[in-house]
C-alpha cells in the first residue's frame, strides 16, 4: 500500500484581508500551497488529495492537475473533519501524511526522515519555541513519552507553559485512520473537531507516538498575516541566495535578488543588486547582470552583458551581447551571437542576426534580421495595420538611417541604404541606397506662433 498525502487548505485568512484564499498568494512568484505539492510529489506517493474550502473553486481552478484529488470541506468544523473529507479520496489501507497549505517551506528531507520506517505508528513533527503562544503543546510523560496534544484555547496554565509544540505535520497509520476520525468529538473551547485529538486514541489503541524535528525551524513556519508571508519570502530568498553563492554565483548583495522560479547559471555569473528572476532562466558563463533587471523565462548565452534596469521575457539571447540598458526584450524573440541593443530599444517576435545593431530608441517588431544591420536612432517597423499583424524582413549588411520608418508588409535588400528620415513602403533593391523625402524648402517671412500675451484686469 502507498503513502497518501493530504494537504489541507480550506482556511478563510481572515487576516490576510484579501477575497484571495490564504493558500494561493503567492510566494517567490508561486502559491504557498503550489510549494507544499512540489513538496509532496517529490515523496512519490499514491494519492495526493487537497482539502479546500473558502474561496470556492478558485483552489482546484488554479491548480489542477492529473495528480491531484480535491475535496471540498464546507462548512469548515476543524482539521479533524476536514481529514474526514478526504478519506474517500485516498488509497485504502495506505499511511496518511497530512500537510498544510499554508506551511510552504516543509523540506523533502524532513518529511522523507518521518516517514521512513515500516510498522504502526504515529509520528509528529514537532518544534520547541521560545514563543508558544497559540499553537498545541505536546505534554509528554515522566518516561518523555508523547501522552497528547492540548490545543491553547483548551490548555492549563502548567501546559501552556511547555515549550515542545504541535505542528501540525503527522504521519498516520491508514488501517486505524477512519475509525479514529469516526469517534472524534467537537466538545472544546472551539467547537471544532481536532485533529490533534486521535493521539490520545493511538494511546489508548497502544499504538506509539514519537516526534522528528524539522532540520530548521523556519520549515514550519505558517502563514496568518501578510506579515508572515514577507517574512517567509525572505527566508525563501536568502536560502535561494546561499545555494547560488555555494554554486559560485557572484552576487553583489544575496539579500537584494528575488528568486521567482527556477535560475540556472554556469560559471563566473555576476548578478548585480535588485534583480528580479521569473519563470524558468538560465545565464551562461561569465554572464553579467546589472542592477535593476527583470528577466523572466529567458535563456542568455555565455559572456552577454546585461546593463541595467532591462526587462528580458520570454526570450533566447546568444553569446556575447549586449543588453541595454533600459532596453526591452518581449516573448519570442531571438538573438545570434554579438547583438547590441541598446537604450531604449523594444524588440518584439522578432530574430536578429550575429553583428547586428539597434543601439538607441528603436523598436523592433515581427521583424527577421540578418547579419551584420546597423539600425538607426528612431527607427521603427510598422508592423501593425490597425486589424492584424504584418512581417518586415530586413537581409544582411543593411544600414538604416536614423528615424526610419519600415512599413510591413516589407522586405530590405541585402547590402541595401536607407537614408535618415525616410518612410519605406515598398521593398528596397538590395545594394542600393533607397530614401523618402519631400524636396527641402524654407518659407520666407514665416513667423512661429506666438502665445497670445495676458490681459490685466
Amino acid at each position: 500500500m502507498g503513502l497518501n498525502v493530504v494537504i489541507l487548505a480550506a482556511g478563510q485568512g481572515k487576516r490576510m484581508h484579501s477575497s484571495l484564499p490564504k493558500v494561493l498568494h503567492p510566494l517567490a512568484g508561486r502559491p504557498l500551497l503550489a510549494h507544499v505539492i512540489g513538496t509532496a510529489r517529490a515523496l512519490k506517493p499514491a494519492r495526493i488529495c487537497v482539502v479546500y474550502g473558502h474561496g470556492g473553486e478558485q483552489v482546484p481552478a488554479a491548480l489542477a492537475a492529473s495528480d491531484l484529488r480535491f475535496a471540498k470541506q464546507e462548512p469548515q468544523l476543524g482539521t479533524g473533519h476536514a481529514l474526514q473529507q478526504a478519506l474517500p479520496e485516498l488509497e485504502a489501507g495506505g499511511d496518511v501524511l497530512v500537510l498544510y497549505g499554508d506551511v510552504p517551506l516543509i523540506s523533502v528531507a524532513t518529511l522523507t526522515e518521518l516517514i521512513a520506517g515500516g510498522g504502526e505508528r504515529v509520528r509528529l513533527v514537532t518544534v520547541k519555541l521560545s514563543d508558544p503562544a497559540g499553537y498545541g503543546r505536546i505534554v509528554r510523560d515522566a518516561k518523555g513519552e508523547i501522552r497528547a496534544i492540548v490545543e491553547q484555547k483548551d490548555a492549563s496554565e502548567e501546559q501552556r507553559r511547555i515549550a515542545e509544540i504541535n505542528t501540525g505535520i503527522m504521519l498516520l497509520p491508514g488501517t486505524r485512520l477512519a475509525a479514529w476520525l469516526g469517534r472524534l468529538s467537537n466538545r472544546n473551547a472551539q467547537g471544532e473537531y481536532y485533529l490533534t485529538d486521535v493521539i490520545a486514541m493511538a494511546i489508548a489503541d497502544g499504538v506509539h507516538v514519537e516526534a522528528r524535528a524539522p532540520a530548521a525551524p523556519w520549515e514550519v513556519m505558517g502563514v496568518n498575516t501578510k506579515e508572515q508571508l514577507a517574512e517567509l519570502e525572505r527566508i525563501h530568498q536568502r536560502r535561494t541566495a546561499s545555494g547560488l553563492l555555494d554554486a559560485g554565483v557572484t552576487l553583489t548583495d544575496p539579500a537584494r535578488i528575488d528568486v521567482r522560479g527556477e535560475l540556472r547559471c554556469a560559471t563566473d555569473v555576476r548578478i548585480d543588486v535588485n534583480c528580479v528572476f521569473e519563470g524558468e532562466v538560465e545565464l551562461g558563463a561569465g554572464v553579467n547582470i546589472g542592477a535593476n533587471c527583470v528577466i523572466r523565462n529567458t535563456r542568455i548565452g555565455a559572456a552577454t552583458r546585461v546593463e541595467p534596469f532591462s526587462f528580458i521575457d520570454g526570450a533566447i539571447i546568444s553569446e556575447n551581447c549586449i543588453i541595454g540598458p533600459y532596453a526591452r526584450i518581449r516573448p519570442g524573440t531571438e538573438l545570434a551571437n554579438d547583438v547590441h541593443i541598446g537604450n531604449f530599444v523594444e524588440v518584439k517576435a522578432s530574430t536578429i542576426g550575429s553583428g547586428s545593431k539597434a543601439n538607441h530608441l528603436a523598436y523592433i517588431g515581427d521583424t527577421s534580421m540578418g547579419r551584420d544591420v546597423n539600425v538607426g536612432a528612431g527607427t521603427i517597423t510598422c508592423n501593425y495595420d490597425g486589424a492584424d499583424k504584418h512581417r518586415t524582413v530586413i537581409e544582411d549588411d543593411v544600414f538604416i538611417g536614423s528615424d526610419t520608418q519600415l512599413v510591413a508588409p516589407v522586405t530590405v535588400g541585402r547590402g541595401s541604404t536607407i537614408g535618415a528620415g525616410s518612410t519605406i513602403t515598398r521593398d528596397t533593391p538590395p545594394g542600393e541606397l533607397t530614401l523618402s523625402r519631400t524636396k527641402q524648402t524654407s518659407i520666407a517671412n514665416w513667423k512661429r506662433p506666438r502665445k497670445a500675451a495676458k490681459r490685466t484686469k
